[in-house]
């Protein structure tokens, strides 16, 4: 019998894979050091993206919260409903006239309980003097510090109904502060704080140099909560949100929300290159669509309201829409830019050098006019008492007009006051213009004709003519009948024209639309 003893670890090995090696290892039980081996975490290589953590540390503490408080007396609320009117945190007061809330209120809020011209507007009228007043919060906001000795910049819709200002500090620190100036056609405001220390204070950046797709940071006082950041890009230049005359705001997609009204987008070099006044907003919250007033529009009105708390701007004095295309057709124009004047104001310096109603603004100075929105701007920006020339387009030719400027700052009427009712038609002899679908008539006053009919399949519908409307010139020739409508038309014609110029009157003033003469 021959002795079997265990086999050595060379005799085993001896022959056998690697695949195999654990196998004889299990089964010889010969004990090997084994090394355990784990995979590597995924890691990726991601793009240098910049913080804003800098940014936003360098400029907080100049960055501060505004609250409002008013004087006012206690109104009783007797109408029994839950309306509240808020256009955008302004007033009802501080729209332009011819803003189509204000129009609307016009024409119906004698009948809505909680709309101006209400009971609660006539409460308001009616206060009783016996009262106790007090002071109440009505607005809270942001604002920043423009320099060290206490100037803050804010918007104009939140310290328009106040009384007493405080600005609170990213520090906590609150600190009463006075209004030097507000101007509301750009809803920027100017407070002071006064005290014994040095500000943190940020500087205007040239917001030419901002491009679309610029990062920004928003820094604002959102829903009361404080100091709250956050960022985006800009989204858009040049926007016309139809808040005023002056519009030309920049679009951001940062979130912007109430609260957030006069406080500073910076850029990142930590300057502003807008102050947030506007969002679009259906529910009320972010949507992504914030609007923030340039730093250059800011910087100009900013110097004059620390200079005396006004700003003072060139005044021409007349009403003016855009020129469509269908409208220099019209008219003869070549290209549809320039201004078209609806109606020059009563004494203004316009009326006063010759501007007519009809006319297009093309040049101020020899320099073109895009649209409304540029003269408006052109105009403002060259100041009171200046001397210029107007270039015009008046019954198919060019010419030129001097012109001295006025003073918006002092010249209260900033537009042609055109919102008085005219009463309704009653037609005593009425004529189809068929092809146009229209029936006009005689007007009461014997100014225009009155428009009884609009065909509501024709352009004069689509292009928002009303039963009720009248119809006061068409090419500039004034018309009291139907026949003199034809006419025009005909003249027009004759000229190879292919649109007519109609104004047309209403309870909501005065405008122009081109419509088709081939049809009339």
């Amino acid at each position: 019998m021959s002795k079997i003893g265990r086999p050595s670890l060379k005799t085993v090995l001896k022959g056998t894979t690697v695949a195999g090696l654990a196998a004889v290892m299990l089964s010889t039980g010969i004990p090997a050091q084994v090394y355990q081996s784990f995979a590597e975490p995924v890691t990726v290589a991601a793009p240098q993206v910049p913080s804003f953590a800098d940014v936003v540390s360098a400029v907080s503490p100049a960055v501060v919260s505004v609250r409002v408080k008013s004087d006012a007396t206690p109104v009783s609320d007797e109408s029994g409903n839950g309306f509240s009117f808020n256009f955008g945190g302004r007033g009802f007061d501080d729209l332009p006239d011819d803003h189509p809330l204000k129009r609307f209120f016009r024409e119906f809020g004698n009948q809505m309980p909680g709309g101006p011209g209400g009971p609660r507007d006539q409460d308001r009228a009616q206060r009783n003097p016996n009262r106790p007043h007090y002071l109440r919060p009505v607005a809270q906001g942001s604002g920043f510090f423009i320099s060290e000795d206490g100037y803050v910049v804010t918007n104009n819709h939140v310290v328009s109904d106040g009384s007493a200002y405080t600005v609170v500090m990213n520090d906590g620190t609150e600190l009463d502060a006075k209004l030097v100036g507000r101007d509301s056609r750009t809803d920027l405001a100017l407070l002071k704080v006064d005290a014994k220390r040095k500000f943190t204070y940020v500087k205007f950046a040239d917001d030419a140099k901002t491009r679309v797709g610029d990062w920004v940071v928003a820094v604002g006082n959102p829903f009361g909560l404080g100091g709250t950041v956050t960022a985006g890009i800009v989204s858009a230049r040049g926007r016309d949100i139809g808040s005023g005359p002056y519009d030309d705001f920049i679009q951001v997609d940062a979130a912007v929300n109430r609260g957030n009204s006069g406080g500073p987008t910076f850029n990142l070099e930590g300057e502003v290159v807008g102050i947030n006044t506007a969002i679009f907003s259906p529910s009320g919250g972010n949507v992504g669509i914030a609007f923030a007033i340039p730093a250059s529009t800011a910087k100009d009105v900013i110097a004059d309201l620390m200079k005396d708390g006004k700003v003072e701007r060139g005044w021409l004095g007349v009403q003016i829409q855009p020129v469509t295309q269908d409208i220099a057709e019209s008219l003869g124009l070549a290209e549809a830019k320039g201004a078209l004047v609806v109606a020059p104001q009563d004494n203004s310096p316009g009326a006063k050098a010759g501007i007519k109603q009809g006319d297009v603004i093309t040049a101020v100075n020899g320099e073109p006019i895009k649209d409304a929105r540029d003269l408006a701007k052109k105009v403002a920006a060259i100041g009171p008492n200046q001397k210029v020339e107007v270039s015009i387009w008046r019954n198919g030719k060019a010419q030129s007009l001097p012109v001295t400027l006025g003073n918006l700052a002092s010249d209260e009427a900033t537009k042609a006051e055109n919102s008085q009712a005219q009463p309704d038609a009653q037609p005593s002899s009425e004529k189809a213009l068929a092809d146009l679908g229209i029936t006009v008539g005689p007007a009461d006053d014997g100014k225009g004709v009155a428009v009884t009919d609009v065909d509501p399949g024709s352009e004069a519908a689509a292009k928002g003519l009303r039963e009720g409307e009248k119809i006061t010139s068409v090419n500039n020739q004034q018309v009291s009948s139907a026949s003199d409508i034809t006419k025009a038309l005909e003249a027009a014609r004759k000229d190879g024209r292919t649109r007519a110029l109609f104004q047309i009157e209403s309870q909501s003033g005065s405008r122009f639309m081109a419509l088709p003469i081939n049809q009339g």
